[in-house]
């Protein structure tokens, strides 16, 4: 379990491999009622003047309900041992399989009402302080359209980061 609290400015590692490669689990809801998937797009940085992590989640999964309802959301990063279980979460729908009871994973609350596992290695809690859908007239590069053959654009999340816990274990 991270158990460290950091600055954002502490996390260590590539960042581009942590989440293009080893993937994430956004986290949303309440510790009563949440939903997790597996994601492989993101990203952290500043803007303004704010330590920020940002995300996508298409309005088809069932986790954009919860993000859409709450303030908080969590990313967790984990050792590749839980490889199998990140499968798992982003293999099938929170609405037809309970995916702690599917992965083991046990949740956790955040101080400020989010959720994140216990097996995590890295989590950072964020407060959402901007949403946009992506809007196909905007891509500039036409090969993106592509990526959306059902115009099922992905929703961007843009969360101040508010708590990082790692295990330094």
């Amino acid at each position: 379990m991270p158990s460290n609290l950091l600055k954002p400015e502490g996390i260590t590692g590539n960042v581009f491999d942590k989440i293009g490669r080893g993937w994430m689990l956004i986290t949303a809801g309440t510790p009563e009622k949440f939903n997790t998937m597996t994601a492989s797009w993101g990203g952290l940085g500043v803007l303004w003047g704010k330590n920020v992590a940002f995300c996508f989640v298409r309005p088809q999964r069932y986790t954009y309900e919860f993000m859409e309802s709450s303030d908080v959301y969590t990313l967790g990063f984990f050792p590749e041992k839980y490889r199998p279980q990140l499968v798992v979460c982003g293999g099938v729908s929170g609405r037809d399989t309970d995916k702690v009871e599917a992965t083991g994973f046990k949740p956790l609350p955040t101080p400020d009402g989010g959720v994140y596992f216990q097996e995590s290695e890295l989590v950072i809690v964020c407060r959402k302080i901007y949403a946009d859908d992506f809007k196909p007239e905007l891509f500039l590069s036409p090969e993106l359209a592509g990526i959306y053959p059902g115009h099922d654009y992905h929703r961007m999340y843009i969360g101040e980061i508010t708590a990082v816990y790692e295990d330094k274990d």
